[in-house]
């Protein structure tokens, strides 16, 4: 990079007192600065109005040119700069695009920034799922005239999409005819339950699973005792013929 100025031994001196340079050559109103190994942009500085420059440009200098380089522990070296007595003209500042910086201004009028990028924050890493195990108590319990349900998974006890409850039905009952918002699964875990669903009766023993579709209307009886497992989105409801409006499954919630 080739900088014209008015003094080139005052720029000389600031980039090799401040900034590590050191001259590779020099003359009278010359300087070729470097900084070895670095991968800084070695500088020549020419005195204004040398012969070497084009006669259009002879009488400009280096003005409204920031020369930037970008460094680390950018807070460290404004420190060691600033106590150096360096002529810090812009402050330490972090601009939104995640550049930090600050600038010095050199005896000739040529800014000088140092230039530090932030780091990417670091996407955030989602969290292994934990593991739940939901033990039944007492509260999860609800009677009905002819069944006992027994709550297990809900999003009131850690699930975020399916409900899970058990079905305890004595011999002889028959539950009311209804239909769910959401597919239902049933498996019979003991005993037999006789389904009524979209005008044909199945009767599902121990160890069968039956898949109830959403919205249909069934019923369900049991004609000895019988004990199922159900399975079903938790956001599923219950509609009754003849009355309006939905009922929640309190023991799915």
């Amino acid at each position: 990079m080739s900088l014209t100025v008015a003094d080139v031994d005052a720029s000389r001196d600031f980039f090799c007192t401040h900034l590590g340079y050191q001259v590779a050559m020099a003359a009278d109103g010359f300087a070729s600065l470097t900084r070895g190994d670095d991968a800084a942009a070695d500088i020549v500085l020419l005195r204004r109005g040398s012969a070497v420059l084009p006669p259009e440009q002879r009488d400009q200098q280096a003005t409204g040119l920031i020369f930037a380089l970008t460094v680390t522990a950018l807070e460290a070296e404004e420190r060691r700069l600033r106590e150096a007595g360096a002529p810090i003209t812009m402050p330490l500042r972090e601009e939104p695009w995640g550049e930090r910086l600050f600038q010095m201004t050199d005896p000739n009028g040529i800014v000088v920034q140092l230039v530090e990028w932030a780091a990417p924050a670091e996407p955030a890493q989602p969290e292994d799922p934990a593991m739940l195990v939901i033990t039944p108590t007492a509260e999860n319990v609800t009677e009905s005239p002819n069944a006992r349900m027994t709550g297990l998974a809900a999003p009131s006890r850690g699930s975020t999409e399916l409900s899970t409850w058990t079905v305890a039905m004595q011999a002889g009952r028959t539950g009311p005819e209804h239909s769910i918002s959401r597919e239902q699964v049933w498996t019979v875990t003991s005993g037999v339950l006789e389904v009524t669903c979209g005008g044909r009766t199945e009767k599902i023993t121990a160890g069968q699973t039956l898949v109830l579709p959403a919205d249909a209307l069934r019923r369900m009886h049991a004609p000895q005792p019988a004990e199922a497992h159900v399975a079903m989105r938790a956001d599923g409801v219950a509609s009754v013929p003849g009355a309006e409006g939905t009922r929640i499954l309190p023991w799915a919630q």
